[in-house]
């Protein structure tokens, strides 16, 4: 008995039945595509490996396009969580599939028309509808009546603003602010500017999630709990909404 042909027969009987037709254009389909490759390939100097060392660059390309894309602190706003020449990862897609910055997050956007003609990375303060006022008796900043303890990323010594201020954040923008407040140009800053010193929500580049350069200062962002018992503007009834002194609202 040839026992070495009985696995053989078993093997075929077990495969499962596809219909010539369809497996005929599958393979004629990967004979096609390993020719597209083939002839790509005999066409570049160095062959397949230079096709893959073009092909790595443009897949990095169209990463740092649409999905996240590195980002170099160039001031000392941010201090102490963000220092000078520090590379922090943007998240492109954080805001791309109806989800909305929050409060405490910290957004890399497009200034021009706004801040100047530049990329600026701030924390979000206020959003749309909320009533952001500076400061309470206690020398806090209060969101919608509602003060905030910015201890866990204020830079040490700042105070919560210098600069006194009591504005209404229109929907689809931000109100946004440095961490080391003394060393920042802000919303504050710009709220006799076009725009109010608001920043549309449509020129947010996305969210810095991760901290990725120097290696020693490699960390995620978190948003912090300091907004987290802020009640949400639709909440709050007209007279609290509506900014008390507008015309204290000046930088």
């Amino acid at each position: 008995m040839d026992t070495a042909a009985q696995p053989t027969e078993r093997d075929r009987s077990s495969r499962p039945s596809v219909p010539e037709d369809t497996s005929e254009a599958e393979r004629r389909e990967e004979r096609s595509r390993f020719a597209l490759v083939a002839r790509i390939s005999d066409w570049l100097p160095g062959g397949r490996i230079s096709l893959v060392l073009l092909i790595c660059p443009l897949f990095l390309l169209l990463l740092n396009v649409l999905v996240a894309q590195p980002f170099q602190i160039p001031s000392g706003s941010m201090e102490n969580g963000l220092r000078i020449g520090d590379r922090v990862l943007v998240n492109k897609l954080a805001y791309r599939f109806g989800a909305e910055p929050r409060r405490g997050d910290v957004v890399v956007f497009d200034g021009t028309g706004y801040f100047g003609d530049a990329d600026y990375i701030k924390r979000v303060v206020g959003v749309g509808g909320d009533h952001v006022v500076c400061c309470d008796k206690e020398g806090r900043i209060q969101v919608n009546g509602r003060p905030v303890d910015e201890s866990t990323f204020l830079y040490p010594g700042d105070s919560p603003s210098t600069v006194p201020f009591d504005v209404e954040v229109p929907e689809g923008t931000l109100f946004v602010l440095g961490d080391h407040r003394s060393a920042s140009s802000d919303s504050r800053d710009h709220l006799g500017s076009p725009g109010g010193g608001m920043i549309p929500v449509d020129d947010v580049i996305g969210r810095a999630d991760w901290i990725v350069w120097p290696y020693a200062h490699l960390t995620r962002l978190h948003r912090p709990d300091a907004y987290a018992r802020v009640p949400s503007a639709s909440t709050l009834p007209d007279a609290e909404r509506a900014p008390q002194n507008a015309a204290g609202a000046h930088g």
